[in-house]
Parts: C-alpha cells; structure tokens; sequence
C-alpha cells in the first residue's frame, strides 16, 4: 500500500511486474540479488538472501496506493518519463488495472502540488477513519494475507514534536481538533499501525518519528521505519565519508548542490518543504565523522547543501559534490564528484527491500514488538532509533548490522571480521 502514486510507486509497481514476467532483473535490490556468508569464509557457504530467510515471493505482491490526481500507475508513469515506453507498454494492462484511492492532502503541508482526488472529512480523526476503511477494503478484495505500507509521497513542511506527539491519546484529540502539527502523512502512518501494519517512510517528514508511532507500533506489533530513501548524493556520501574517516583524512568542508525536475524537485522549490529535507541530508556527516571525537580533523568543517528545481532534467538528477579534505601534515587536497543519477531508479528497490523486510519483521516474534526497525537503516538518510542513542549513518556498518540481524533470526553466527581462527 503506497501513499503518493507518483515517479518512485510506480517504478516500483513497473519493475515488480517486469521481473516477474522475466523481461528485466532487480538490479539493486539486496533481497533479490544479494547474498550472505555464513560460517568461515573457508566453508563457502553465502546464499542468497531471498533463500535464507522466508522473505514473501514477488509473485504475490498485490498493490494499491492513494494519490492526489486520478491517473491509474500506467497513466502516472507515462507522466513521470523514467522507465520507457516500450517496457510499460509491455505491462499496460497490469499498471491500469492500479487506480490510486482518493488521498488525504493538504495544501498547506506541500505548498507546491494541488490535486482534487482527495478525501473530505469532519476532521482529520474522520480522515483518518476513512483511511482504515481503505486499508479493510483493500485486505478483502485482495484476498491477501498480510500488508505493508511504505510512504513514497511528496516532502511535507518542516514540523517539529510538539505536545499533541506525545501519546496515543493526546494524538487523537488533536485529529479530532484538527490540529495543525498533525500532517497528511502522520494520518497515514496512524492508520497502518491502528490496524497493526508495518509503516516505512520514504520522505523526510517527521511522519514516525514520534513518541505517539513508537506507542502504536510495539503495541500492535507493527514495525517501523525511517526515514527517507537514502539515494543519490546522500548515498554517496555515506560511501566516502566512512573512507575519510578510517583513513582520518581531514575535512574543511563539503558543498553540494543538485539540480532534478521531477515532482519532488517542484515540491523543494518551497521553502518549507526544502527545510525538512535539509534536515535530513545535512545530519549524515557529522554522524558519520564523530568531530567530537576527532576535533583536529572534523571540527568547524562547512557543509552545504543546495537543491535547484530545473525540469528539464525531469527525474534524472544531477548531483555535484566539491569536498576539500586534508592529509598528512595538513596538505589540503580536493575531491570533485558529478553523479548523474536516476533518482526514481535507485529508490524503486529500496522500497521492494523496506516491504519484504517489514513483512519478515512482522512475522518475526523477536523483531515485531521493537518498534523500530534500526537495522533497516542501511536504507535510510535520517535511520530511526531509540531516544537519546545516536544513528548509524555509516553504509558498510549498516550492511553488517542487517546482514548480521538475519543471521541471528535464523540462529547462525554472526560474522565479527575478526579472522585469527584462520592463523592459529
């Protein structure tokens, strides 16, 4: 279930069907493609992930979404221009036969998109309501066992947590008072997890972030998690900066700026919307380089982050990174990145990983009563975790972290690095 039919649902919905029809490979999806060592590397033994653990076979995935204008995923990706139009008009009957249900929107929280497929209420518990009826009606007619929501929406205005976040009760007033800290996709998220749903979110907002979705996810044995798809210039920062680090290369600082045309680029035009990704993309360095601890190389370095909307570049983003680092006896050097990228591409199979891993977290009796997912972060720009303990933002730290988290569900040894058993 997709809140936001839009460039990144439907090349995801697209490339489901083109794999399982055989017409095109997963390509950069670690469920599907990747695999996991077990034992010593002297053994052999690294199965395919998808072969390991009781992951739900893509020939069973069902979808529905909900979306601001009418048109049905063929009509929306033939908008969007990312994936071509011969490979969709191999699967026109499938994709039309996927009609977004009327949304709930506001204005007021994305400034730059207006649509009139949207949903009315008394108030926003009414809404809310109205989205849990969507949620049993969709179980029905589908016939299927289990669901998954996973938010791949536009960027709502930044919101901070306030008083009405702080319980399940205090959350309920404010819907039925409307209240203004209770966004669009906060109702989304409220309704998966009433109904004891899984619930990722694919956008920066605050969404789950809070107290009162951590109450309900542990509650109903619904997983979380956060948020944000890392792609883009965000994950090639979480490749280099861990590179820096383990070297204890120094940094002065790191300026980047994008320009996309897509949706979400019209949506960063506004300063509100721009302001929660901000947020987001600017907290991974410092996570990652720690300059508390490493003052002489981290201290005081600058970062910039810029996103221009220009729509001519439509979803093919284009991201520029300078970064001036420093070496030995403070030799200043500089790295210059130009990553032309294809951002719907590489967050359509983070979003089929975040719902088959949801789904196996649901079923799991060690993970479903967390709450939040945190090694899921491996997918994540501002990953989830616990009050007061800091997010991992380091990629290769987060890969070990989830690979290590299934071989601990399925009762292997977990895999350390350490390798002087080969030397004795």
């Amino acid at each position: 279930m997709v809140p936001g039919m839009g460039a990144v649902a439907t090349t995801f919905m697209a490339g489901v069907e083109a794999v399982r029809r055989g017409i095109a490979e997963p390509i950069g999806s670690l469920t599907q493609m990747g695999t996991v060592r077990l034992g010593k590397r002297t053994e052999g033994r690294s199965p395919k992930i998808k072969d390991f653990v009781p992951l739900a076979n893509l020939k069973d995935i069902v979808f529905t979404g909900w979306d601001i204008f009418e048109d049905d995923a063929y009509e929306s990706a033939m908008h969007a221009g990312v994936l071509e139009k011969d490979l969709l008009k191999k699967i026109k009957p499938f994709l039309k036969s996927i009609k977004p249900r009327k949304a709930v929107f506001d204005h007021e929280y994305v400034k730059k998109l207006d649509g009139t497929h949207v949903k009315k209420g008394k108030n926003k518990r009414d809404l809310a309501e109205q989205l849990r009826a969507d949620i049993r009606d969709f179980h029905k007619k589908s016939k299927v066992d289990r669901l998954v929501m996973i938010w791949c929406g536009s960027t709502e205005i930044f919101l901070k947590q306030g008083a009405v976040h702080e319980s399940v009760a205090a959350f309920e007033r404010g819907l039925l008072k409307n209240d203004d800290n209770i966004a669009p996709s906060m109702i989304y998220a409220y309704a998966a997890l009433m109904e004891g749903i899984p619930f990722a979110n694919g956008a920066p907002n605050l969404t789950v972030d809070l107290p009162v979705m951590l109450e309900l996810s542990k509650k109903n044995y619904a997983p979380i998690a956060g948020k944000d798809f890392k792609t883009g210039q965000t994950l090639i920062k979480t490749i280099l900066a861990p590179g820096f680090k383990a070297r204890m290369l120094g940094l002065n600082g790191w300026f980047s700026t994008n320009i996309l045309g897509n949706r979400d680029g019209e949506v960063l035009e506004d300063p509100g919307s721009f302001k929660t990704k901000e947020e987001s993309k600017l907290s991974v360095l410092e996570h990652i380089l720690q300059p508390e601890l490493y003052p002489q190389l981290y201290k005081d370095f600058y970062h910039k982050v810029r996103i221009n909307y220009y729509p001519p570049r439509g979803d093919n983003k284009e991201g520029w990174d300078n970064i001036d680092i420093f070496g030995w006896l403070g030799y200043p050097m500089q790295i210059k990145v130009d990553f032309l990228c294809r951002d719907s591409i590489l967050a359509a199979p983070i979003v089929l990983d975040l719902v088959l891993f949801l789904d196996l977290a649901k079923r799991s009796t060690e993970l479903r009563g967390l709450g939040i997912q945190e090694w899921l972060s491996f997918y994540l720009k501002s990953p989830m975790t616990v009050p007061g303990l800091y997010p991992e933002h380091d990629l290769f730290i987060q890969l070990m972290k989830l690979k290590n988290t299934l071989r601990h569900l399925r009762g292997e040894e977990l895999i350390t690095h350490l390798g002087l058993e080969y030397y004795d």
